[in-house]
């Protein structure tokens, strides 16, 4: 058993970092205060592989895998996890074109998301159905050779500055609810298709979110990924592999509140000693530390058991579900060890606190991960 990377995954991981200093650290603060998406970030990245980097080189992408890609996302979410958001998730949804989509669909939409010049979707979530993915509502009707779609769609990942979207939609409603479900790619600048974005957000204000309302969409049946009313168990393992990204950017913000914590109290001095001389900082550090390592060896098994061709999705359902805990954690703790400059934007744990804790919302809340986890192992 070896627990070592590999020299290239040692080196993309290496190069991701330094990518994130000298790229993302000059505009991380601007793009937060101005919920500014990064266009020009990403298609850097792209040109260094960082974009849709687990995409086989045959249809455009570094061929880096799952767990290459959870490197990445890693090293980016220790400068800053909504830009580097924008940089791994600008193929969100590919991944269902990736594991479904016909050799057509895979050389169509694959490679231009990787050479960063278009963004796709993962339009999925509804106003009134979020974890509850049999609760969606979208309707595809088939017309003639076309499908006509209609609904609306909320908290999109990209949703503004996506081409097109791989969306969730009711095609056989006479189908018990998890046969009736369709994934169908919809351009973004189709007839009908209306996108605002979404203000305010607590944190990762880099990233864009939408809403997204779909009146009359036509586009024909050509544009469905996999098969007709597959469309559930094919976005449940969209899921099961994206959950790895996400444990990872969990992976990075807490690994960053660790190292500038660390920093911060042997500078700082409390009662004419270091602040690390204090048991009690020592205890708060040594936490941080035991679940940071605890969660990397979750998140690269979860991601290499893809790789293999043995994915083990209720280890990726455990990391998402510690990875969301570990960053809230490590983000407060962080805070907590700044003490008032923990609570101004001069100190970056700030932001990183106000991040974290969408990890334990999207991709599957703690609650979900829950009761997958809990199902998988009472079916032992």
């Amino acid at each position: 058993m070896d627990f070592n990377l590999t020299e290239e995954l040692k080196m993309l991981k290496e190069m991701a970092y330094k990518f994130a200093v000298a790229e993302i650290t000059p505009f991380s603060q601007e793009c937060d205060e101005q919920e500014k998406y990064t266009p020009e970030i990403r298609k850097k990245a792209a040109e260094n592989g960082l974009v849709g980097a687990w995409i086989p080189e045959e249809y455009g992408g570094a061929g880096a895998g799952i767990l290459g890609n959870a490197i990445i996302t890693e090293e980016l979410s220790k400068v800053d996890m909504g830009i580097g958001l924008n940089v791994v998730a600008a193929g969100f949804g590919c991944e269902s074109i990736f594991q479904y989509g016909s050799e057509e669909q895979k050389k169509t939409y694959l490679a231009p998301v990787c050479a960063g010049d278009k963004v796709s979707a993962g339009s999925f979530t509804e106003p009134n159905a979020g974890t509850d993915v049999a609760g969606y509502k979208t309707r595809a009707v088939k017309d003639g050779s076309d499908y006509v779609i209609n609904g609306n769609k909320m908290f999109i990942t990209n949703g503004t500055v996506c081409d097109f979207m791989v969306t969730q939609c009711i095609t056989n409603p006479e189908e018990k609810k998890h046969n009736s479900f369709s994934l169908i790619i919809i351009p973004a600048d189709a007839q009908g298709v209306t996108r605002n974005k979404l203000h305010g957000k607590m944190g990762i204000r880099a990233s864009d979110t939408a809403e997204i309302a779909l009146e009359d969409v036509r586009v024909p049946q050509s544009n469905l990924v996999g098969k007709e009313g597959h469309g559930f168990r094919e976005l449940m393992h969209f899921f099961d592999t994206t959950r790895v990204m996400v444990s990872g950017q969990a992976l990075g913000l807490s690994e960053a509140c660790l190292e500038t914590s660390v920093k911060y109290v042997k500078e700082r001095t409390a009662f004419g000693a270091p602040l690390g001389s204090y048991q009690l900082t020592q205890m708060k550090l040594t936490e941080m530390a035991i679940r940071i390592e605890a969660l990397r060896g979750l998140v690269y098994k979860a991601a290499w058991l893809i790789d293999q061709g043995t994915p083990d999705y209720t280890l990726a359902a455990m990391a998402k579900f510690y990875g969301g805990q570990t960053a809230v954690f490590c983000a407060n703790y962080a805070v907590e060890l700044h003490g008032g400059y923990g609570y101004i934007e001069e100190y970056p744990v700030q932001k990183w606190y106000r991040d974290a804790k969408i990890l334990e919302l999207y991709e599957g809340t703690k609650e979900a991960e829950i009761m997958t986890i809990g199902r998988a192992l009472q079916a032992k």
